[in-house]
């Protein structure tokens, strides 16, 4: 691939990626959700535990009458519990699995803003070899503020908690 078409292959994924996202902080690094998957967002519940449910998976709870199950994104990404927040916050979350949309709550230390994120600030993520297994559901980075933000596709990180199964 020559240098051209490497240059219009980035500008293409970062016009598709551009957008408005919801921005959370979790164990200290900013990541982002497209804001259309994102429903609202709640003060953390009581969360009821599931026997044998799936890694990253806390429980579920009771939204207004509906049983949704909630996802710790920190468990999830495998990220300590050293500084987790005092106060963390559940974004409810629209997500396409196999077997169709499921609501889905994803704790989070802290929802900072909505932000529209522009093509020109956004770059592919970096290749650290083994197939870019670390990176996998990262769509993006976002460059902002001299801050980095994850943009992450919440609907493959979570399908590795077999959700569909849960829901």
């Amino acid at each position: 691939m020559n240098a051209i078409t490497h240059s219009t292959t980035e500008t293409t994924r970062g016009t598709a990626l551009a957008g408005k996202y919801m921005t959370f902080r979790v164990g200290g690094e900013e990541y982002g959700v497209e804001i259309l998957k994102v429903r609202e967002l709640i003060g953390l519940l009581e969360i009821t535990r599931v026997p044998h449910a799936p890694h990253g998976v806390r429980g579920v709870v009771n939204l207004r009458g509906k049983i949704i199950p909630v996802v710790d994104l920190r468990t999830h990404l495998g990220i300590s519990n050293d500084n987790a927040a005092a106060r963390p916050v559940i974004i409810v979350a629209q997500l396409q699995t196999a077997s169709g949309p499921v609501t889905t709550g994803v704790v989070v230390d802290q929802v900072l803003e909505v932000r529209n994120i522009a093509a020109a600030h956004i770059e592919p993520p970096p290749s650290f070899g083994r197939e870019d297994e670390a990176t996998r559901f990262i769509l993006g980075i976002a460059k902002t503020d001299k801050r980095v933000v994850l943009l992450i596709d919440l609907d493959l990180v979570l399908a590795e908690t077999n959700l569909s199964l849960v829901a």
